[in-house]
């Protein structure tokens, strides 16, 4: 068994790596696809927790076989579990190669195909560490036994190395200062960014690279050792911030080299390229202030493509599809003529286009882009949206699919049409009433039409009068498109006889960079405008009760909830809001990424000469309590630390001094998200027990 030892300011850090003796099989209880019983149609909470939660498809090299996640969900254990599964490349002989009671994820094909590398925990030590298998499940192997664990990995093309994350020490620990005090909570803060999402900031994680062999993985270097800097970047990046070249005598990996305030006010991430033999850095993309991301070689690895932003500070840019040449260096923005963005794209196999899915006129078509004319196609569209579009031929792909009728299912895409190769939950939804999906285009105030998802209830009567849910969408720039979600599910809102209104208002990605960036410097007021024409609009409709209308939302959805409840003017008999924006001022110095405050609220509070920022800042939702006048339901997590959960207790408060009728649901240990299947099944309960209350 080798030893490491890593230096991070001065700390050491010891990694053990080796084999762990982890043969995959588990005493605890492994969580499979659960018993469901389906009463009258009604999508309930635990039909949604129910559901098979497809990801990760991954084709074979050869393009013969498909492997994929499926995940499931327990109420009575509180925990999901997914296992790694197969089928051939047409959707028959499907398999289930794994049977754990710990997630598999990081799925990758070796061995030409006839093995598949993988994260799970080893039940020995509870850490994650790199697996292998045969292609049929046989032949378990843990690799690794590294001391804190592998977030994620990719194995170079040679299979001779593997690149991987693994946690390290974020700071020194004043060591004379805590010297006695073993049981001390406490914790010294000198800098920003002490806390991101739902964790304290003890610890980041680093690159390492390593011998890889199915012996096991040796030799690890830390490639950014001594750098206090993430990689990949907190919270949500993986293994797409790593990208070998094809000769594997390089890779190119994604860092925010920043720390502290630094980093809490900048979007500014780059492409490092590293040299394996020479063991040197070159920043690829120094220059570009905003965010640049998901680095790919092209297959003879003459070209590297990349999503990159060029607006600092501002998360919801345009992404611009990069090009670069790795000889000269040059630089081509393929989309530059493009109205629209990538959300992720991969090279076809033989690098004449790349394939990519983004947001379009409320949906996320399949489209296909050639990188020597920029022309581009659209292969797929339709009322859905597509995901994780993986080449399985020079012109077809492999892709997610899913709508507000359906969870994702994995789908081949060709020139020829769409064939759908799974139905992992179409046993499920068959014994379900579904309400119709349809699309309205509403007038806004300022003479435009936005275009607007009408869910109906099942068996819908139009001689019958319905109440209504308006949507809020959150970001504030996430697509109001043909999204699954197991929280804000449309078909459970309309299965419990409601009329769902999702409007694409102001600030939402597919309808243009002017569109989407509107609503920065903006909250307040043009996309609350637009939100009100859409409830005016539906109010209008026969089959919509005017007088039993409610306004829900999250996030920023929760931020319009709180807005709209001082000045809807009697539109709404109720309101919902969770993890919401109530008081923009405590906002900007509560929230940990503070680059996107500073950006979309235009500066901070006490900049008197800033127009913009003052204006945002005027329409704070906590300065118009005095006119609130119907019932409010607000619900948090804890954990948040994106929005603390102290804006949504103080929207609670607020509205019991107010006089008005007023509850709250806290989740001591959820973040900005309700992930927990006992409380997302609650959460459920309580949002529709409130609504019924006020609305029927």
């Amino acid at each position: 068994m080798n030893k490491l030892t890593a230096t991070m300011g001065g700390m050491l850090l010891p990694l053990v790596l080796g084999g762990c003796q982890d043969t995959g099989q588990s005493s605890d209880k492994v969580i499979g696809k659960p018993e469901i019983q389906v009463i009258d149609g009604k999508v309930t909470a635990e039909v949604l927790e129910a559901f098979g939660r497809i990801s990760s498809p991954l084709p074979s090299p050869d393009g013969s076989k498909i492997i994929f996640l499926l995940a499931y969900e327990s109420i009575e254990e509180n925990k999901s579990n997914s296992e790694i599964y197969s089928m051939d490349a047409d959707g028959s002989n499907m398999k289930r190669l794994t049977e754990t009671s710990s997630s598999e994820s990081n799925i990758r094909w070796i061995d030409n195909g006839n093995k598949i590398a993988y994260l799970r925990k080893d039940d020995k030590t509870g850490k994650v560490q790199l697996h292998i298998m045969n292609a049929d499940g046989s032949g378990v192997k843990c690799l690794s036994d590294v001391q804190n664990g592998i977030e994620s990995f990719e194995i170079s093309p040679d299979e001779t190395k593997i690149i991987f994350s693994s946690t390290i020490a974020a700071y020194n620990k004043d060591e004379d200062l805590f010297k006695g005090l073993d049981k001390t909570s406490g914790r010294v803060v000198n800098d920003l960014m002490y806390k991101h999402w739902d964790e304290w900031v003890d610890n980041i994680p680093h690159p390492f690279i390593a011998d890889f062999s199915e012996k096991g993985i040796s030799e690890s270097v830390d490639i950014m050792a001594g750098e206090p800097y993430e990689c990949p970047m907190r919270p949500f990046g993986g293994a797409d911030a790593f990208a070998w070249s094809p000769d594997s005598k390089s890779l190119v990996y994604v860092s925010r080299k920043l720390k502290g305030q630094d980093y809490a006010f900048s979007t500014n991430s780059d492409l490092y390229l590293y040299d394996i033999e020479g063991k040197t850095t070159k920043n690829l993309t120094e220059g570009n202030m905003g965010y640049d991301t998901n680095p790919q070689f092209s297959p003879d690895g003459k070209t590297l493509a990349w999503l990159s932003m060029q607006t600092p500070k501002y998360e919801s840019d345009k992404k611009r599809l990069m090009l670069m040449d790795m000889s000269s260096g040059t630089k081509t923005d393929l989309t530059e003529n493009w109205d629209y963005w990538p959300e992720n794209f991969q090279w076809a196999k033989n690098g004449s286009k790349i394939w990519f899915n983004g947001y379009f006129q409320g949906v996320s078509p399949v489209f296909s882009i050639d990188v020597k004319t920029c022309k581009i196609d659209t292969v797929a569209m339709d009322v859905c949206d597509f995901a994780d579009v993986v080449p399985v031929a020079d012109n077809a792909v492999i892709a997610l699919r899913h709508s507000m009728r359906y969870p994702n299912e994995i789908c081949l895409v060709s020139d020829s049409g769409v064939k759908q190769l799974t139905e992992i939950n179409s046993e499920l939804l068959s014994q379900l009433k579904l309400g119709e999906v349809k699309k309205v285009m509403v007038p806004t105030s300022d003479g435009k039409e936005m275009l607007t998802w009408v869910v109906l209830p099942p068996d819908f009567d139009p001689a019958k009068k319905y109440p209504a849910i308006l949507y809020c969408q959150g970001g504030p720039q996430s697509a109001v498109s043909q999204f699954w979600s197991y929280r804000w599910n449309m078909m459970i809102m309309a299965s419990n006889g409601y009329i769902v209104i999702l409007p694409n208002r102001r600030g939402l990605p597919g309808f243009g960079t002017e569109w989407n960036r509107q609503i920065s410097g903006d909250y307040g007021g043009q996309n609350m405008k637009d939100y009100l024409s859409a409830a005016d609009y539906m109010a209008k409709e026969s089959y919509v009760d005017e007088k039993k209308m409610a306004a829900v939302g999250a996030s920023y959805g929760g931020f319009s909830v709180y807005w709209l409840a001082g000045h809807h003017e009697g539109r709404f008999a109720a309101f919902i809001a969770h993890a919401g924006i109530f008081n923009l001022e405590a906002q900007y110095l509560e929230t940990e990424e503070m680059f996107f405050a500073d950006f979309d609220l235009g500066g901070p509070f006490w900049d008197k000469e800033n127009a913009i920022a003052q204006r945002t800042y005027a329409n704070s939702p906590h300065k118009y309590v005095n006119n609130w006048s119907a019932p409010i339901l607000v619900t948090v997590g804890e954990l948040d630390y994106r929005i603390l959960a102290s804006q949504g207790m103080m929207a609670f408060n607020a509205a019991k001094m107010h006089g008005l009728e007023a509850e709250m649901l806290v989740f001591p240990n959820e973040n900005h998200w309700v992930l927990q299947p006992q409380n997302a099944v609650l959460w459920q309960r309580v949002f529709f027990k409130f609504l019924d209350k006020y609305l029927k």
